[in-house]
């Protein structure tokens, strides 16, 4: 594995756990925390071995928002020029599943960061803002359309417009995240929702993961035949044949990942 900057990263059999590691700045999204993201969810998803994957930060931030000392003297031309924030796409172009487990501040970037993940457990203790006004400008990472498809336009307008911060209940209320646990047991309970994501057929996750996005990103009938399309593929896998017969069997499957 390689060592990162801003990361830490461990296995845990088929998972990968990703923790922000830049503590003297509450995990605040600068250029090399991207590019470290980067490598790291690329090499995540070119691994076979590797299933799923669980980024998190400290109890005290998941990451309290964008590095705004990087951005104070950029102006329109060069953050234009720069395409800034563009990378944290590729992070959301990974194939296989991710979760976020949410602890302490998500705010700015950080909740924009969350958001992309395909699954969210936050602790009790976990605040989200997308705070960006307070200082001048908007949120850049996908904040005001992702968190408007999560919790509804008027929820979404009044976090932009206010920069007010949203607690775990109102965030599990809204749709924002899956659960809250206890603080104590939120790396735990990701870890272990990952592993049983990992023990499932790989293509088949991967295919899923697609079908459900494009719920957020299309009409229900391009939706319905995309659906269709990849169920009609996955007959096709030996995973399929294996899973169907290992079930008539009363057995446990052996997924092959092909």
């Amino acid at each position: 594995m390689a060592d990162y900057e801003t990361l830490l990263i461990e296995r845990h059999d088929a998972v990968t756990l990703v923790r922000l590691n830049r503590p003297q700045a509450l995990n605040a999204l600068n250029t090399q925390v991207l590019a470290d993201l980067i490598h790291a969810f690329a090499a995540y998803d070119a691994d076979p071995e590797q299933r799923c994957l669980v980024l998190t930060g400290s109890e005290k931030a998941f990451a309290a928002g964008a590095d705004i000392k990087q951005m104070q003297a950029k102006g329109f031309a060069e953050m234009y020029a720069e395409n800034f924030f563009a990378g944290f796409e590729q992070v959301t172009r990974t194939r296989k599943p991710w979760i976020a487990a949410v602890a302490g501040f998500a705010l700015g970037g950080g909740c924009e960061l969350a958001m992309m993940a395909d699954i969210m457990i936050v602790a009790d203790n976990a605040k989200f803002g997308q705070p960006e006004i307070k200082i001048g400008v908007a949120p850049g990472m996908g904040g005001s359309q992702r968190l408007t498809r999560a919790v509804g336009k008027s929820k979404a307008m009044d976090m932009c417009l206010t920069g007010r911060m949203m607690d775990a209940v109102e965030a599990e209320k809204g749709n924002l995240c899956s659960k809250i646990v206890p603080l104590a047991e939120l790396v735990p309970a990701a870890l272990d929702m990952a592993k049983t994501i990992a023990s499932m057929p790989p293509l088949a996750a991967i295919a899923n993961k697609e079908m459900v996005n494009l719920a957020f990103e299309s009409t229900l009938g391009t939706g319905i035949l995309f659906e269709r399309r990849l169920f009609n593929g996955l007959t096709a896998t030996d995973d399929k044949a294996e899973g169907m017969t290992a079930f008539v069997e009363k057995r446990a499957a052996n997924w092959a990942g092909r």
